[in-house]
């Protein structure tokens, strides 16, 4: 089977190495153009495009997948397949049609859950017990394909999108070759989403970051492995930005009396905050300035007081 693989970052370059292991023929990978980064403003290349270059598969890097000519070039590539995942373009129908087999998304949730562009983090923040990859027939529209595929993982208290976005790296390249080889076997039985169990997973932005401590202390310390590590929650603390890195929700404190938001107490390791329901210690901070370190550590350069309160000014 011959695969023309499309993806960008990370999550996607784990597939691309699962498929080439398991020694599927990659005719092409197309990935997002070099991006500059840092003070140099150095063109950087995707994760996937590293990982093609290693084995030495050609790669496209089109500004526009959807311009004439890179749809030309796009045909010059036999495969029976497309493998898209996290691409970061959207396909049009020409070219979702263009191989045999038509195009299959590696969707890092279980869908109809959580379709588009973040669904790690809104799966985390959202509360939910499980979450897994999709294996999907794509279809004009966003994630709404029919499902031929899932492979389940349970998201435990612990779990940060860091933690469990790795862990979904692997799953998804586990996902794609086990869909595959179903595939080949005419044995993957398509099954059409129900979309009123959906719900959209928007791209996270650096202010959905922000910490209302008005919600409950469990809601609070989701939000916060969510955003963790990209691209943090944060509050402020005497005019300055502090990112809260870690917490320790205790739902049952009794805040009657006391502002969300309000320190209750400080102990050696930890800084009790009153939420709208429960408080929450504060394990792991970094202020404005300051590099990321423990709470025990942070007491040492900063005399945080009860009776302060965490909250954004403005």
């Amino acid at each position: 089977m011959k695969i023309v693989f499309m993806g960008t970052p990370d999550f996607a370059a784990g597939a691309l190495r699962a498929l080439i292991q398991a020694e599927y023929e990659i005719t092409a990978v197309v990935t997002q153009p070099d991006k500059a980064k840092g003070r140099s403003r150095e063109p950087v290349p995707s994760p996937v495009k590293v990982c093609a270059l290693e084995h030495g598969i050609p790669v496209l890097q089109p500004g526009r997948i959807k311009a004439p000519e890179a749809v030309e070039e796009l045909k010059g590539y036999e495969a029976d397949v497309f493998i898209v995942a996290a691409y970061g373009q959207i396909l049009s129908r020409e070219i979702l049609e263009m191989p045999p087999l038509g195009s299959l998304n590696i969707h890092a949730s279980l869908l109809p859950r959580y379709r588009g562009a973040s669904p790690i983090q809104h799966a985390i923040i959202g509360g939910e017990e499980k979450t897994g990859i999709t294996i999907m027939q794509m279809d004009a529209g966003i994630d709404t394909g029919d499902m031929l595929y899932q492979k389940e993982t349970a998201i435990g208290p612990e779990d940060d999108y860091e933690t469990l976005h790795d862990r979904l790296t692997v799953l998804g390249g586990e996902a794609v070759v086990e869909a595959l080889g179903l595939l080949e076997q005419g044995k993957l039985k398509p099954e059409k989403q129900e979309d009123s169990l959906s719900c959209y997973a928007p791209l996270i932005k650096k202010e959905d970051g922000k910490i209302d401590f008005s919600r409950t202390a469990e809601e609070i310390d989701r939000l916060i492995r969510g955003m963790t590590p990209w691209p943090s929650a944060y509050t402020g603390y005497r005019g300055k930005q502090l990112k809260i890195w870690k917490a320790a929700p205790d739902p049952e404190q009794d805040v009657t009396g006391h502002e969300p938001g309000e320190v209750l107490g400080v102990d050696r390791d930890s800084v009790t905050v009153a939420a709208g329901r429960g408080a929450l210690r504060l394990l792991e901070l970094q202020l404005e300035g300051k590099r990321r370190m423990s709470t025990h550590d942070f007491l040492l350069g900063v005399k945080v007081q009860p009776g302060e309160v965490l909250a954004v000014s403005g």
